[in-house]
This record gives C-alpha cells, sequence and structure tokens, in this order.
C-alpha cells in the first residue's frame, strides 16, 4: 500500500471514528458505564463544581504530535470579550468556582488575555495558565509574561515531554527543547519553582508514543535530578498525563496501528478507584464560544455537558449543572488506566 493511500485510509478511519462519538453517544457511553457499573456507579455525577476550565483559543506557535485540541498556527478560533465576559459574570456569582484554569492552543495569544487575567484576579479566584513555555520567547511582546504572571500569583502548568532534547523536538518540534529551557529559567529567575517563593511551577509529562506513563512519583524525581543538575532549573510537582484517543494522538494511533492495542492496554489498567477523583466530576470546561463540556476531552469530541437549558456559559446553572449525568466514552478508560489521569497528573495516590 502506498503512502498516500495509507494517509487516506488514516484519514477515514479517524473519521469514522469521530463520526461513531457523534452519532452514537449512547453506545460510547454504554461502553464506559457498564465497566464502572459492578463499583456502584449506575451513572457518573459530578461531586462539585470547583473549577472553571476555559479554552481562550486554538491558536498555537506549536503543533505537537499528541495535541487533542489539534492546535497550531493556523487556527483562528478564539474567545471574544463578550464570551469571557459571560464567564466572569458566572464566576461573580458563583462563589463555590474557586479556580479558573486557562487553557489553549496557547492562551496568552488570546488579544483579551491579560484584561481576562486581571479581571479573574479582582473576582478573588484562583489561576492556572497552562503555557506552553515558548510562548514566552516568540515574540517581544511575550517576554515580560514571567513578571506577568509573578505580579498575578499565576499556577503555571508547562508540558515538557522530557529532559532531553531529542525525545522533546520529536514530539513538540525542532527546537522547542532548547526555546523550553530558556522560559523555564526564566521563570526560575523571578521565583517560580523556588521553595516557599509562593510561585507554584508544575510540569506536565505526556507519553511520546503508544504507552502508559510511568509512576509519576520516580518520573518527577528523575525530572527533578536532570533539569537541576544539567540546566540549574526547579520546579514544584510534575503531573504524568495519559494521552487519549483523540485528534492528532488517535491519527498517530491509527497510522501507527497502535489503537487496537493502546485500547486494550486501557481497559487492562482500568482502576476503579480512579473513577471516584476524575476531573469531570469536579470541573466544566468552556469552549473558546462558550459552550459548557463535562471535560476538555469531552470539548475536542463536542460532547457538549446533558443539561440543555444550561449548556452554554451565559445560561450557567450551577444547580442544574451539578446534578448532571457526566457523558462518558471510550476514551474515558485513559482517565482511569493505572494511577488514572486528569488536568493535574495521577488521581489515586499510591
Amino acid at each position: 500500500m502506498t503512502k498516500s493511500l495509507k494517509a487516506q485510509q488514516s484519514a477515514l478511519t479517524s473519521f469514522s471514528y469521530q463520526i461513531d462519538i457523534l452519532e452514537n453517544k449512547e453506545a460510547t457511553h454504554d461502553f464506559f458505564q457498564e465497566k464502572i457499573k459492578p463499583y456502584n456507579y449506575n451513572t457518573l455525577k459530578p461531586t462539585a463544581i470547583g473549577t472553571l476550565q476555559i479554552n481562550l483559543g486554538k491558536m498555537c506557535n506549536q503543533v505537537c504530535k499528541h495535541c487533542h485540541v489539534d492546535a497550531g498556527p493556523d487556527r483562528k478560533e478564539i474567545m471574544t470579550r463578550d464570551t469571557m465576559q459571560h464567564c466572569l459574570d458566572t464566576l461573580s456569582r458563583t462563589p463555590s468556582i474557586h479556580t479558573v484554569d486557562m487553557t489553549g492552543g496557547a492562551p496568552e495569544m488570546n488579544p483579551n488575555f491579560r484584561w481576562f487575567v486581571d479581571e479573574c484576579k479582582k473576582l478573588g479566584k484562583k489561576i492556572i495558565v497552562r503555557c506552553n513555555l515558548t510562548i514566552i520567547l516568540a515574540n517581544k511582546s511575550y517576554h515580560d509574561l514571567p513578571d506577568f504572571f509573578r505580579q498575578h500569583e499565576i499556577e503555571v502548568v508547562s508540558s515538557l515531554p522530557f529532559y532531553s532534547a531529542d525525545r522533546t523536538d520529536r514530539q513538540r518540534g525542532d527546537g522547542v527543547f532548547d526555546k523550553s529551557i530558556k522560559a523555564l529559567q526564566m521563570l526560575n529567575q523571578v521565583g517560580y519553582g523556588k521553595q516557599e517563593s509562593g510561585l507554584t511551577l508544575n510540569l506536565v509529562y505526556n507519553p511520546a508514543g503508544a504507552f502508559m506513563p510511568p509512576p509519576q512519583a520516580q518520573l518527577e524525581k528523575d525530572f527533578r535530578i536532570a533539569l537541576k543538575k544539567d540546566f540549574d532549573i526547579e520546579f514544584n510537582n510534575l503531573f504524568a498525563i495519559t494521552n487519549l484517543p483523540i485528534s492528532r494522538f488517535l491519527d498517530y494511533l491509527i497510522v501507527s496501528q497502535n489503537y487496537d492495542k493502546y485500547m486494550e492496554k486501557l481497559i487492562s489498567a482500568f482502576n476503579p478507584l480512579a473513577v471516584a477523583n476524575v476531573m469531570c466530576r469536579s470541573i466544566i470546561s468552556v469552549s473558546y464560544d462558550g459552550y459548557l463540556y463535562d471535560c476538555d476531552f469531552n470539548q475536542m469530541l463536542d460532547l457538549k455537558v446533558a443539561t440543555p437549558t444550561a449548556d452554554h456559559i451565559s445560561t450557567f446553572n450551577v444547580e442544574q449543572l451539578t446534578q448532571r449525568n457526566i457523558i462518558l466514552g471510550r476514551h474515558c478508560f485513559g482517565c482511569t488506566a493505572g494511577s488514572g489521569s486528569s488536568c493535574g497528573g495521577e488521581v489515586v495516590k499510591n
């Protein structure tokens, strides 16, 4: 089979999977639902809504192979100031939401990013920014981001696939490792990652292939030793996150003929203890156009929350959303495999 034909077949298979997800929601729901039923989960419901995770747009200065958002420089989807104001209105009248988690793409590329941070800070919310690091060096307008983060006491969460250039650049692009190291050093210089500074710098590890991440504690230890020894870099925590079979990573699994094997790994590693703490039980994910989702992954599959009269930030209803049934699918096995996975890393502490 020619490469061209393989690529076409891959695209068709990936497209078929996405259509299956979108048009056969009950079947996808039942697949995971049956797995959790024996553990007293007839449905999966929120425990609380403490975090509003907001996608400020799909525009990004990088094109990472594992990106489930399919972000990149050519993506023009961006959250408008009006939608941001709806988010602020929701935060203002919902005191139970204590954390605003800003993501993208590169959230800093939204032209209203700094205004939005200022307004969230005025409301007394904890702010997390998922920074890809290289954005800090992208051009002069971003060079002061470390100081901006420090001034607003933002928790910075940054992806660093590995502590060596070859593995990082294979996953995120040529030269990304060196730029990431420079950005981390800039963050360290203003106090991030330093003990007793109060400025939190967390790193994220995503596997570079069709395998699950190693134990988070050991991985964090290895990263800490290597980054300190080679680059004098310090950080607070490392989060190990399992790649879910969505978007670019799904394409990779199909092209490499690893999809079935990868799903078998996730399903065989199912851990019922992880179900209690999956992130969809405590967050609401907001898309760039204001629609609400149980998690960032459901957002990319366009599986909106099961509250038709409150599925947009402009109609946010905390009572309805707290009582909703969470929409499940095959990708949920990624969050419940092994020690579990979330935007904050493992969910089952060993």
